[in-house]
């Protein structure tokens, strides 16, 4: 009994030996060199410099739209009508009126001249006038508001109102966006606001154009935030910004924006995945070795080190737990499938 037991504690020590030495397949991937970008991440859409939405300023039953999306048009032209009757009434109501205080106006004058009587009477007759061409102009003004008119050249991005329809005071019913080229007006986190300055450089890119990026510069910074949403609202000058209708951009596309703060050329990179903390392991002469490092940039996929490393060193990638300093172990390289650079976004 004693003899079996003996024999069964020196086969579980050869086991446990055996696991020691016998080597663990990892796998490993190279120190390598490249940018480091630190990056604050926005979302934004992308809209037209300058955008006029028209609405008419009381409400009432749209009589004609003359103008599609798409069309473009001039400053001073008639785009829509609200059915106005009864402004036509009135103001051929005061037209009338205008044209009898006129006439009231000449005789008097005429009399005047021939003394028949005193001049005080013409001073009556011309402010009737007056008075009588003001309500014209108040009635023609008044009947004007229900034309909406392009205050300015532009491009009509959206119509949305039908002939027949009865539209609210304030109701957008066509929205115009001027030739002035396109820009990104994005939402950035209260926290990460005080990194973002004017002339920053950025980066975008969106899901609708893959694999295409855009640069461009924060051009403005709203001063005061949005409390609910707690962000910041930043416009962002496109580079070789396109027109309104130029495309490929398009109004209303969602666009990922990554803000520079900071870029580092020619940093040392590992794949993030080799981190476990401030600490890596490294393959070397057939051993793994624990390694302090100091980190810089932290991306999704690569991530800067700044002290520890040395390029070419062959790094251990998704280190498990079990690993044991100086264990022996196979490394199996990894094909390089992330962005050669560190890329840290908030």
């Amino acid at each position: 009994m004693k003899i079996a037991l003996v024999l069964a504690a020196l086969a579980a020590a050869g086991a446990a030996i055996a696991w020691w030495q016998w080597p663990k397949q990892v796998e490993i991937a190279p120190v390598t060199r490249g940018p480091a970008v630190e990056a604050v991440y926005a979302t934004g859409t992308v809209e037209p410099t300058v955008m006029v939405p028209l609405a008419p300023r009381s409400a009432g039953r749209l009589a004609a739209v003359q103008a599609d999306e798409g069309a473009h048009v001039r400053r001073g032209q008639v785009l829509a009508r609200i059915e106005s009757a009864d402004l036509d009434q009135t103001v051929q109501e005061m037209s009338a009126r205008e044209q009898l205080a006129r006439t009231q106006h000449d005789r008097t004058r005429d009399l005047v001249t021939q003394k028949f009587v005193s001049p005080a009477e013409l001073d009556r007759a011309r402010t009737e006038l007056q008075a009588a061409q003001a309500a014209v102009r108040r009635a023609q003004a008044q009947r004007d508001y229900n034309q909406l008119v392009a205050p300015a050249d532009g491009i009509v991005l959206r119509r949305d109102g039908e002939p027949g329809q009865v539209v609210a005071a304030g109701q957008t019913v066509l929205t115009l966006a001027c030739c002035a080229p396109l820009r990104v007006s994005a939402e950035v986190d209260e926290e990460d606001i005080p990194r973002v300055v004017v002339g920053q450089k950025v980066t975008l890119r969106t899901d609708a154009l893959p694999g295409r990026l855009f640069d461009g510069e924060v051009a403005e910074i709203t001063p005061k935030g949005d409390p609910v949403s707690r962000s910041y609202r930043v416009r962002i000058r496109l580079a070789d910004a396109p027109a309104v209708d130029a495309g490929p951009l398009r109004t209303g596309m969602t666009m990922d924006a990554n803000l520079i703060v900071s870029r580092r050329e020619n940093a040392l990179l590992v794949p993030s995945r080799a981190l476990k903390g401030n600490a890596v392991w490294v393959l070397q002469q057939g051993r793994v070795q624990r390694r302090e490092v100091r980190k810089g940039v932290s991306g999704a996929e690569r991530s800067e080190i700044i002290s520890g490393l040395a390029e070419g060193e062959m790094v251990v990638l998704s280190p498990a737990d079990t690993l044991r300093e100086g264990q022996r172990a196979n490394g199996v390289p990894v094909a390089a499938s992330s962005p050669s650079s560190a890329s840290a976004r908030r």
